[in-house]
């Protein structure tokens, strides 16, 4: 159905009756969240929309809020797409989210502490052994070792997906390096300098202030015997695709940012180079993935770590932010157990329910996802990125094929989850000079600190630029929006 409106710039907007679009109701009338927003872009000209949608993307080319994509024959760095108008989430529905990140996240730094330790979750049966050793990302080098503060996943990212009913679901965890929020920021500040006055008109939550807690939370987890400790930002350089997060975040925090060349371990401590002589390193934030963090441990070969890191970090020496090892939570076949990890260590029906997964290393779901292909999205249990990604109904024969192959070779590497339909946003589309449906999701960030927890008020709506496309990963083509979460009316 096409939206009746008298503004032209959104006058030719398709309203597919099958999708729940969070702008408009299912008569197609604007929802009271969203009048007043409406209103104000709606009093924009095609031709104003262009000037500003143009000022947006010039504000992030000279800032340099760009990322890396990787492909089979080349590398680029592309401008992170924004689209200039905004998502907005009831305090409501927003007090949910947070709740259940927040659930996600401590009951994720228990299982972490316990596989590494005890094990009980295991030996109780709740999570099977073989799911846990069969993953590249569990480490036998973190057996037993107490992390400073005794957290884990520091940083987590959860990703959120709103259904056709209106409910929101977690479609996956990431805990090794979750991305992303710098772009939050980033848009928040060109959206206001493109269009300044729209905050006058709602109370939003500010997303500037994620720094000073991400800060306060890895400054929280220092060593024993550390007073002030000296924190650092570790890359793995300017190539990698992240790597303006990297440099602004350190920049935000006023701390160093560094490469594994940049520091050295002498006699169990770490030590940064500097100009006036050697500084102690007590807590680094990394960027760079475990097997790369140490060549005496890990990779031999990696010149992006630090020799003898590992070494002091089992002495208590320096903290290392993700702990190493956290990936095996980041694992989607891990992923299929919150439910019951959340029940047996916190006692706690999950707040935020998963979606339906089906775990390709079991007989009987294996049998039923090969048997379902176009029905299903089907997922690498360690990639990232929406990289590897196979969606069923886009599938010829022959690749249906093809995916069945790569499943039955490695069953274990596969999970499945049912095409599901994403809420829709409307999205300004360069090529049509119109406001167009998207597909959208939610990445949360949750900081765990030592007696210290925070969720930032806003998180990364991606979007996903490309009609009719569920992938909204940057790397695939995506975008994003600014997030707008209302603070409770008094």
């Amino acid at each position: 159905m096409k939206i009746k409106s008298k503004h032209p710039i959104f006058s030719d907007y398709e309203k597919d009756p099958k999708l729940f679009d969070e702008i408009f109701d299912e008569e197609g009338k604007v929802k009271k969240i969203y009048k007043k927003l409406f209103e104000i872009y709606g009093n924009h000209s095609i031709e104003d929309f262009e000037a500003l949608n143009k000022k947006a993307k010039a504000s992030f080319f000279n800032q340099g809020i760009t990322f890396q994509v990787y492909d089979e024959h080349q590398q680029k760095e592309k401008i992170f797409p924004f689209d200039l108008f905004p998502r907005i989430i009831h305090p409501d529905e927003w007090e949910i989210i947070e709740k259940g990140a927040l659930q996600r996240s401590r009951a994720l730094n228990l299982f972490l502490y316990d596989i590494y330790h005890d094990k009980k979750i295991l030996k109780d049966g709740i999570v099977p052994m073989d799911l846990l050793a069969s993953s590249k990302n569990y480490l036998h080098q973190m057996m037993n070792i107490d992390p400073p503060g005794g957290i884990y996943n520091h940083i987590s990212g959860t990703d959120l997906i709103k259904h056709s009913d209106g409910k929101y679901y977690v479609l996956e965890d990431n805990i090794r390096c979750p991305s992303g929020v710098s772009y939050v920021i980033c848009n928040r500040t060109a959206l206001k300098r493109a269009l300044f006055g729209v905050f006058d008109h709602y109370s939003t939550h500010t997303v500037t202030n994620y720094a000073e807690n991400l800060l306060e939370i890895i400054e929280s987890v220092k060593p024993q015997g550390v007073d002030q400790p000296n924190c650092v930002v570790l890359t793995p350089g300017m190539f990698n695709s992240a790597y303006y997060e990297h440099s602004y975040l350190a920049k935000a925090m006023g701390v160093q940012l560094v490469e594994g060349r940049d520091l050295y371990v002498d006699n169990n401590f770490v030590y940064m180079k500097t100009i006036r002589g050697p500084e102690k390193v007590d807590v680094i934030y990394r960027r760079v993935d475990d097997l790369f963090l140490d060549p005496f441990v890990f990779h031999p070969d990696s010149a992006l770590g630090v020799p003898g890191l590992f070494s002091a970090y089992q002495h208590g020496n320096v903290n290392i932010v993700n702990a190493p090892g956290t990936g095996v939570a980041d694992d989607k076949a891990v992923y299929t157990y919150m439910p019951e990890i959340i029940d047996y260590y916190l006692g706690e029906e999950p707040i935020l329910n998963n979606v339906k997964t089906y775990r390709c290393g079991n007989p009987d779901e294996l049998k039923y996802v090969l048997e379902h292909i176009p029905e299903l999205v089907i997922k690498p249990v360690d990639e990232a990125g929406g990289y590897g990604i196979s969606i069923g109904n886009r599938l010829s024969k022959k690749e249906i094929e093809a995916v069945k192959e790569q499943i039955k070779a490695d069953p274990r590497k596969y999970i499945a989850q049912p095409i599901l339909s994403l809420s829709v946003h409307a999205t300004y589309i360069e090529d049509s000079g119109s406001f167009e449906q998207r597909h959208i999701d939610l990445r949360t960030f949750s900081l765990l600190g030592k007696d210290k927890e925070f969720v930032l008020k806003g998180g990364l709506t991606r979007v996903a630029l490309q009609k009719g496309n569920l992938v909204v990963n940057s790397s695939q083509g995506g975008g994003s929006k600014d997030t707008w979460v209302l603070k409770k009316s008094k």
